[in-house]
């Protein structure tokens, strides 16, 4: 019999710099509810999707930055939430900005969590591959996440839950291959992924122009050569002057897009998640255990040298 997970990913729209949590959470609310009338066992939120991407600003106040970040999860202002999706008997992931104190210093993470039909924490993951800059920089849109967020110190855990084995990673680790790899090797088979991906921010247009499809590209390459499902949830539209590409969609093991958001606003998807699906891919091409060599690939380098710098002109 196939394991089936009905799963909902749920793209945002803007969220204004100045919407309080609250406001936001009835939002979610309203996402988790739509989610849970179609049946859903689980659904996806983006990343950072209680909050504006402040990110974009250089902000020195120390306060005003606190405020973005959430000190304990679930909290006064996002318990309504877990409370909700126990009550509907539905699983969520969330991404948000997370604040600890320790050794008596602060430390921030760009984090998300993985909640059972409970209620309950059963997995978190922190951002790995941060994008971006440390330093303000003269260009028409800052991202700054270097300056506002440490590297996350969880690596790429996998968490079995919802009848299968579930990973986790945000925005910019979709784009490079050992996110989805480590998790491969760990046997995932639905990996749920939130971004906010900006453009006009000053990046070369050839960037920008081909975001669109860079987006797509590194998710169904990063699903199909792991055999996994990908539930890509993006925040979407123009948020406070920044336009967000959105292109939530979900993925199968095949490296199909089998749904995809069809505006820039709040809204939902859903698809029925056979994760046996990838269970071919696993047992022929991408047969780890028979085809995959890492023993090798130091003598591949040793024998074929490094390319020589290039000649200055």
């Amino acid at each position: 019999m196939a394991r089936r997970i009905r799963v909902a990913a749920a793209q945002m729209g803007p969220i204004a710099r100045g919407e309080e949590r609250p406001a936001v959470v009835r939002r979610l609310l309203a996402l988790l509810r739509e989610a849970a009338g179609y049946g859903c066992d689980l659904v996806a939120f983006p990343e950072l999707a209680l909050t504006t991407f402040f990110p974009r600003w250089p902000l020195e106040d120390e306060a005003e930055l606190d405020a973005f970040y959430e000190t304990a999860m679930p909290g006064p202002e996002t318990r309504p939430l877990f409370d909700e999706a126990k009550r509907l008997g539905i699983g969520f992931s969330l991404g948000y900005a997370e604040l600890v104190v320790e050794g008596g210093r602060k430390r921030r993470f760009n984090s998300s969590i993985l909640v059972d039909k409970a209620g309950r924490i059963v997995g978190k993951y922190r951002k790995v591959h941060l994008p971006g800059h440390a330093e303000v920089k003269e260009r028409p849109g800052q991202h700054l996440e270097k300056r506002f967020f440490e590297v996350g110190d969880y690596g790429f855990p996998v968490w079995r839950a919802f009848g299968g084995v579930l990973g986790m990673c945000i925005c910019n680790d979709r784009r490079w291959p050992e996110t989805y790899r480590v998790m491969g090797l760990q046997g995932v088979e639905m990996v749920l992924l939130g971004y906010n991906s900006p453009v006009g921010l000053g990046d070369p247009y050839e960037l920008d122009a081909l975001e669109p499809f860079h987006n797509h590209l590194v998710m169904q390459a990063g699903a199909y050569q792991n055999a996994t499902w990908v539930v890509g949830v993006a925040k979407a539209g123009c948020e406070e002057g920044f336009n967000q590409i959105g292109q939530t969609c979900i993925i199968a093991p095949s490296g199909e897009i089998v749904a995809q958001c069809a505006t820039l606003g709040d809204e939902v998807i859903v698809r029925d998640c056979d994760l046996d699906l990838g269970a071919p891919y696993r047992a022929d091409i991408f047969d780890f255990a028979s085809h995959r060599r890492p023993e090798h690939y130091g003598l591949i380098v040793e024998r074929t040298g490094a390319l020589p710098p290039p000649e200055e002109p």
